[in-house]
C-alpha cells in the first residue's frame, strides 16, 4: 500500500489517488475533497473505486468512492474509539453530521451505544439525528464526551490547548490533508495531564499519576505528512512518540495504559480499508440487483 498521492487544487479542494494490493485483488480509489461543494448543492466527496483481479489484471467492479469512504471512515473512527477508549466509557459523540459523520454515528449505534450529535448547521444535525435515532446536543456537550469523533472539513480548531480531559478519547477524522486541523498543535505536544491542584488530586486519588496523553495514527508515513500530526512533527514530534493503531490491534504495541490517559487517534484514511470494504461489498453483490457488463 503506497502512501496516497495528493493532487492539490487549492483553495477549492484536492484530488487523491490511493492504491492497495491484498487478498488476491488490487484497488485504486480516485477521490476528491472539495469542502465548499455543499454550498453549491454538490457533494464534498466524489470519485470511484476500481477493483481488479490481481491474478490477471481484469476489472471486477467499479464502486462509488463516497459510499466506500463513508463506510470505512465511520468504521475506523469507532474501531479506534473502542480500542483506545476507557472500558467504562459511557458517552459517545460525533461532531459533524455530513455523510461521514452519519456513518460514524450509525456505527456507534450498531455497536449498541447511544450517540450525541452536533453540527454547526442545526437543521442538518436535527435531520441526521431523526434519521439515525441519535440525540442533538450542544457543541460543549459533544466535545465533553468520553468517546469523541470529529468529522469536520478541518478548517476550524475544535479542541484548543487544554480542552481534552483525563480519560477522554478523540478520533480526529477531518484533517486528512495539508492545511487542515481540528485540534490545536499545543494539545498534541503536551505530554502530561493537568489538574487544578496536583497534591489534592493525588491525595484523593482522582488522577492516575501514570496517566499521559498518548498519540495514535492509522499510518505514520501519511499522518506525519498530511494529517493532524504533521503540525506536531514541526514542533519536534518523532516516530517514537506515536503508535500505529494496527500495532495495537495486532498486540505488538500497547494502547491505553491508564484509566486517565488521554488518547488521540489521527486518521488520514488507508487504501487497504477501501479494499476491505470493496471486497465485503463483492461478497454480497449476488444478493443485489446490480447492473453488470461482460468483460
Amino acid at each position: 500500500m503506497p502512501p496516497k498521492v495528493y493532487v492539490p487544487a487549492y483553495p477549492a479542494g484536492d484530488f487523491r489517488a490511493m492504491p492497495a494490493l491484498g487478498a488476491g485483488h488490487a484497488a485504486l480509489k480516485w477521490v476528491t475533497s472539495f469542502p465548499g461543494n455543499p454550498e453549491r448543492g454538490l457533494p464534498t466527496v466524489t470519485g470511484l473505486v476500481l477493483l481488479s483481479d490481481a491474478s490477471n489484471g481484469m476489472m471486477r467492479a467499479v464502486l462509488d468512492a463516497a459510499a466506500v469512504t463513508a463506510l470505512r471512515t465511520g468504521a475506523a473512527a469507532v474501531l479506534a474509539a473502542e480500542t483506545l477508549g476507557r472500558s467504562d466509557a459511557e458517552t459517545a459523540a460525533v461532531v459533524g453530521a455530513g455523510v461521514n459523520g452519519k456513518a460514524a454515528a450509525r456505527t456507534f449505534l450498531a455497536r449498541g451505544r447511544q450517540v450525541m450529535l452536533y453540527d454547526v448547521d442545526p437543521e442538518r444535525a436535527a435531520s441526521a439525528a431523526e434519521e439515525l435515532g441519535a440525540r442533538v446536543v450542544t457543541r460543549e456537550e459533544a466535545l465533553g464526551a468520553d468517546l469523541l469523533v470529529t468529522m469536520t472539513p478541518g478548517h476550524e480548531i475544535l479542541l484548543p490547548e487544554g480542552s481534552l480531559q483525563p480519560g477522554q478519547h478523540v478520533s480526529l477524522m477531518g484533517a486528512d490533508g495539508p492545511g487542515k486541523a481540528e485540534i490545536a498543535v499545543e494539545e498534541l505536544v503536551r505530554t502530561n495531564l493537568f489538574c487544578d491542584d496536583w497534591e489534592q488530586a493525588e491525595t484523593n486519588r482522582t488522577l492516575d499519576p501514570d496517566a499521559r496523553l498518548r498519540l495514535f495514527c492509522d499510518d505514520w508515513e501519511q499522518a506525519s505528512h498530511a494529517g493532524e500530526l504533521m503540525h506536531a512533527v514541526e514542533r519536534g514530534l518523532t516516530r517514537d512518540d506515536v503508535t500505529q493503531l494496527g500495532d495495537v490491534l495486532a498486540g505488538t504495541a500497547p494502547g491505553r495504559q491508564a484509566k486517565d490517559d488521554i488518547t488521540i487517534f489521527d486518521s488520514t484514511g488507508l487504501a487497504i480499508q477501501d479494499l476491505a470494504i470493496a471486497l465485503a461489498a463483492m461478497e454480497r453483490a449476488d444478493g443485489l440487483d446490480l447492473p453488470t457488463i461482460e468483460i
